[in-house]
């Protein structure tokens, strides 16, 4: 037995003899503050307001009814789905937000912004609501890249069944155009990511899956269809890397390139980690390592373990990244699983620490910086929400809440100290019943005081829903200068925090377009989204680094647009735009508290 194994038995052992008391202190978890009543905006420089039902956002996630063979533990095997994404998808300046839903015959929505502080939604009118057909699965999530660079934003659909991709025709309409590039006819999958792996100025898409892709939900042929081990289980779904060939054609080059895993994905995100013009592919597995994929030019190669990464086994549900310390170098930030009394995985910081024979090196600095304990947490995402010119973080968690008085952890823990052939098969897990597993769980917001510690403000600050918190987005949804949050919760509503800015802090924000347009010719471009160009700022003796993401967190895709906080009295000295296609653009002394709209050079 390993002592990876022993140690995750041990603590799930205590958890067996901790269930009285833990049960003691879900029965007796404190109430929500009062929002606003700490006096926020004054101390913490921002206060946030649920505005949801104001701004036209109805809508509550519909989870969905699998084999009933699953019947005796539903909740927690259909209990994700919950997912948003940001897009402009008609160009008119203002970011919308489409919202999937899980449950059999429900409807996904695309709330288009109106300008005035409300949304309307659109997607039946434009193709985008009724995918969640009997016999095709049902949405996990989207995220959008314009693959054809004629200056709209297309829409990758993943799913529990048959991925989807649709053209957006110029913000009118959306054309179905699955067949004609040999997608799988079914998948699982619970992660996806549009990137330009090889820099020929088209953007390719990553798929993970979760579930073996001979795995339908809705009719098992065999109910071994659970994770192998819940440490190093290697029996999920395949990784697809689909590359584009332009015209509209795209080719599956998964194992030509060196991504052939077979773990648990949960969450992927693709950024240029090693300084190469490649992104290098990080990817967040349940009931296991994490995984890093360095970019070869063009051609992946996993390092996990000696990068530092993948030598510790988690339950990883996000993967997102950010210039945490201002040093011009990202770190990585995985959720995983946190109950007081009973597990304690806590979640990952993966911070560089040096590089060694041309790879990066990280350290868990996670609970150094007091960002390990977040429940059991799902999305999460870097941005800065008081613009003090740090990068914050908001940690959505929660997983099943139902009874307030019953907990399903100690039968959790028997399980999952099961040899490979009990944890495989579904029907050797105990009934749930009515009974939550880490549920009702308060929110993180952790606020970076600027010297490597975070501090936790959720309820001071206005976040107080107990809600089965999944995928999280960042969006200035409004007037630019003030990230707003959206939550997608599982069997939930949809939740919008607008954000309130103390006044005198300054900001900046940055708005790319690529070089390429239609089919790139024979000059290097960089693909019309800006997907994978990066932009380091300098100011007040300060510098942070910046990419705009192809999607990042869990089942999410934030704002396109990139900003900066800078704090009080900005002085700005340059912004240096690095462009996939090679080309570095200098911008000097560019002006705060404006929007910069910058395109590729020719």
């Amino acid at each position: 037995m390993s002592a990876g194994r022993r140690a995750i038995l041990a603590v799930l052992f205590l958890a067996l003899l901790a269930t009285p008391a833990a049960m003691r202190r879900f029965r007796q978890a404190p109430e929500p503050a009062t929002p606003g009543a700490s006096g926020a905006l004054e101390r913490y420089g921002f206060e946030l307001t649920e505005s949801a039902k104001a701004a036209g956002l109805d809508f509550v996630h519909q989870g969905p009814s699998l084999d009933p063979q699953l019947a005796h533990i539903m909740p927690q095997v259909a209990s994700m789905g919950a997912a948003v994404s940001v897009v402009d998808f008609d160009r008119d300046g203002r970011s919308d937000l489409y919202v999937t839903n899980s449950g059999e015959g429900s409807q996904n929505r695309l709330y288009r912004n109106r300008g005035d502080g409300t949304f309307e939604d659109v997607a039946a009118r434009v193709g985008l609501a009724d995918l969640n057909r009997a016999e095709t699965g049902v949405s996990m999530g989207a995220v959008w890249g314009d693959y054809d660079n004629d200056g709209y934003e297309d829409l990758l659909l993943y799913r529990w069944g048959r991925p989807e991709l649709f053209h957006n025709d110029a913000g009118t309409g959306f054309a179905r155009r699955t067949d004609g590039i040999a997608l799988p006819a079914w998948a699982n999958a619970n992660t996806a990511l549009w990137l330009d792996y090889d820099r020929d100025g088209r953007l390719d898409f990553f798929l993970g899956g979760y579930y073996p892709e001979s795995v339908n939900l809705w009719k098992l042929a065999s109910t071994r269809m659970m994770p192998e081990s819940f440490e190093y289980a290697k029996n999920g779904g395949r990784k697809y890397l689909f590359r584009n060939l332009g015209g509209g054609r795209f080719e599956e080059v998964s194992e030509k390139v060196g991504l052939s895993s077979r773990r648990w994905a949960l969450a992927a995100v693709a950024a240029d980690l090693r300084g190469t013009g490649y992104p290098d592919l990080f990817i967040a597995n349940d009931y296991g390592v994490s995984e890093l994929f360095v970019n070869d030019g063009g051609r992946f190669r996993e390092v996990g373990k000696e990068t530092g990464v993948g030598y510790a086994p988690k339950s990883g549900m996000n993967a997102t990244v950010g210039d945490v310390l201002n040093q011009g170098r990202f770190g990585i930030y995985v959720s995983n699983i946190s109950e007081e009394g009973i597990l304690l995985q806590g979640n990952n910081l993966w911070m560089p620490t040096g590089t060694g024979g041309g790879l990066p090196k990280y350290e868990n600095l996670a609970g150094a910086m007091d960002v390990e304990r977040g429940g059991w947490s799902f999305g999460a995402q870097f941005g800065d929400l008081n613009n003090d010119g740090f990068l914050d973080l908001y940690v959505a968690n929660g997983y099943v809440s139902a009874s307030k008085e019953e907990s399903y952890w100690y039968d959790f823990a028997k399980v999952a100290g099961g040899h490979e052939l009990v944890i495989s098969d579904a029907k050797n897990w105990p009934a749930m019943g009515a009974r939550s597993l880490g549920g009702y769980q308060s929110k993180r917001v952790w606020i970076s005081d600027g010297a490597s510690h975070f501090i936790d403000v959720a309820t001071s600050v206005g976040v107080t829903d107990r809600h089965d918190g999944r995928s999280v987005v960042f969006a200035e949804l409004g007037a630019p200068g003030a990230l707003d949050v959206v939550v997608a919760n599982q069997r939930g509503p949809l939740v919008l925090y607008r954000n309130r800015v103390a006044a005198g802090r300054d900001w900046i924000d940055f708005e790319l377009e690529g070089g390429c347009v239609g089919e790139p010719g024979a000059a290097r471009c960089t693909n019309r989204s800006a997907i994978g160009a990066q932009v380091e700022l300098w100011w007040n003796g300060r510098k942070q680094l910046q990419e705009v993401s192809g999607g990042a967190g869990f089942c999410a895709q934030n704002q396109r647009r990139l900003h900066f906080g800078l704090g009080a009295g900005a002085s700005l000295e340059k912004a240096v735009v690095r462009w996939p296609s090679g080309k570095i653009q200098e911008v000097t002394r560019p002006q705060p508290n404006q929007l910069h709209r910058l395109k590729e050079p020719a």
